[in-house]
């Protein structure tokens, strides 16, 4: 009755983080076609993929964006709203009151590496949703061996063990505790242990390590 609980739980909170894209939540990443508009000023702005000739501006693999008189643009971390506005701030230097409206075109997606105990270990492509919902429901779910009260989140570039992120992904499941739902960014990871405790360098390192050589392999071959 329990597992079957918590499989209710996983599937109501997948319909929830999954919804359609909107500005207001929705952060950028790589990879990102936006269609923007700066109302009067057709010179610098896209019509996007469809309705006319203009390519639509892209968010390149560091995160950044370029744009006419500005340069390079920040969005990590951003959502379509605040980068809306910090560009209209940043258009004001050279164009009075500038009205900027922006809509994605097409989604990015976010790699990460989600190991251990789920059904499906590797790299999983996210897109809509980058957190660790989304990312373990690409890994098929866990299996029945995981601790889900202390899911390991290790973010790209991390050597140490005093920098992990212990999530407890059981309070997500079962109290909806959207503050274990962390937001990922690509090359994150998700470690799924068997029994709650972790060897950082004898559980973690290899495993990332792994990936990473794979990883750079397939790109140096693309």
């Amino acid at each position: 009755m329990k597992k079957r609980l918590l499989a209710y739980s996983l599937a109501a909170l997948l319909l929830v983080a999954a919804p359609t894209v909107q500005a207001a939540d929705y952060i950028m990443c790589p990879g990102d076609e936006l269609s923007i508009t700066v109302v009067g000023h057709d010179d610098i702005s896209s019509t996007g993929v469809t309705g006319g000739n203009k390519s639509p501006y892209v968010v390149r693999p560091d995160g950044k964006l370029d744009f006419p008189l500005i340069g390079s643009m920040d969005t990590t971390g951003l959502t379509v709203d605040q980068f809306t506005q910090a560009l209209q701030v940043r258009l004001a230097e050279y164009i009075i009151a500038p009205n900027v409206s922006i809509n994605i075109t097409k989604l990015g997606t976010t790699r990460v590496f989600v190991f251990g105990e789920v059904k499906r270990a590797g790299v999983q492509e996210l897109d809509r949703s980058h957190n660790v919902l989304d990312a373990i429901g690409k890994a098929e779910g866990f299996t029945k061996d995981a601790a889900k009260k202390k899911v390991v989140l290790i973010r790209k570039g991390v050597k140490e063990e005093k920098d992990l992120i212990y999530v407890n992904f059981n309070n997500l499941l079962t109290k909806g505790d959207m503050s274990q739902n962390y937001q990922l960014f690509e090359g994150d990871s998700l470690y799924l242990t068997g029994n709650g405790r972790i060897d950082f360098s004898k559980d973690v390192l290899p495993f990332v390590s792994g990936f990473y050589m794979v990883d750079r392999i397939s790109n140096n071959k693309d």
